[in-house]
């Protein structure tokens, strides 16, 4: 019965991290013109989809590596790069992202990071960065001993939840802020609930709702990788039906 959970909760966490990015995509695609990468309005449409891709969907899959009953067994070392790798893609398209809407702003003599949304974005960026070279030196390279690393662990931990958390507080701020600007000035402003207004808050609520998937996920101590030497035949993940 919890095996079962698990598994449909993974499945719901897939459906609704695909559905953020392709309604990302068509929103920028449908309502705003497309993709290019020339400095124009249509180059800074690749940051919303990046960045929800990058800091949102492939970041939230990546936290959850631990939580397969696959990775319980046997040797870590695989998991920890699997772990490591998604992470790291997760931070190549945020840069991309941060690359397109930068450029955007240059081409167009437009002021960066004035904003709360690009403050929020760009502090979120850069505890990713500080994350990632952080578990990277401590858990993957062989040097860290025992003790440190189970002193860092709590903290890298938080860390994990608590940007997943500021990336979708960054994405919610970032589609209001995109469409004030960009309904200020049109025949049906923000206010009156256009379809582009309605479709791009519908996408906001589906990057909450996997974001609040993902942290439950995290959080459900059934569903925990058990410490090293516990490992028992109590584990509900390996042992169906208790």
């Amino acid at each position: 019965m919890v095996l079962g959970r698990f598994y449909l909760s993974c499945l719901l966490l897939g459906s609704l991290g695909s559905m953020c990015i392709l309604f990302t995509i068509y929103w920028m695609q449908y309502w705003r013109g497309g993709f290019a990468w020339n400095g124009s309005i249509y180059m800074f449409n690749w940051h919303p989809v990046l960045m929800v891709a990058g800091m949102v969907v492939f970041y939230g899959g990546a936290s959850l590596v631990y939580r397969l009953p696959q990775s319980w067994v046997g040797p870590k070392l695989p998991w920890k790069l699997l772990h490591a790798a998604l992470h790291l893609m997760a931070f190549i398209l945020t840069v991309v992202g941060l690359v397109a809407v930068f450029t955007f702003h240059n081409h167009g003599r437009t002021a960066n990071l004035y904003s709360l949304h690009s403050w929020l974005g760009i502090t979120t960026v850069f505890l990713f960065a500080c994350q990632w070279f952080l578990g990277f030196a401590v858990f993957l390279l062989p040097w860290a001993s025992m003790w440190l690393r189970s002193l860092l662990k709590p903290i890298h931990v938080f860390f994990g939840a608590a940007i997943l958390s500021l990336s979708i507080a960054s994405v919610i701020s970032g589609i209001n802020e995109k469409l004030f600007f960009s309904l200020k000035n049109t025949t049906r402003p923000y206010h009156s609930l256009p379809s582009e207004a309605v479709f791009a808050n519908s996408t906001g609520m589906l990057v909450v709702a996997f974001g609040l998937l993902v942290l439950y996920i995290l959080l459900a101590s059934s569903w925990k990788r058990p410490e090293p030497g516990i490992l028992t035949d109590r584990q509900p993940l390996l042992h169906d039906g208790e």
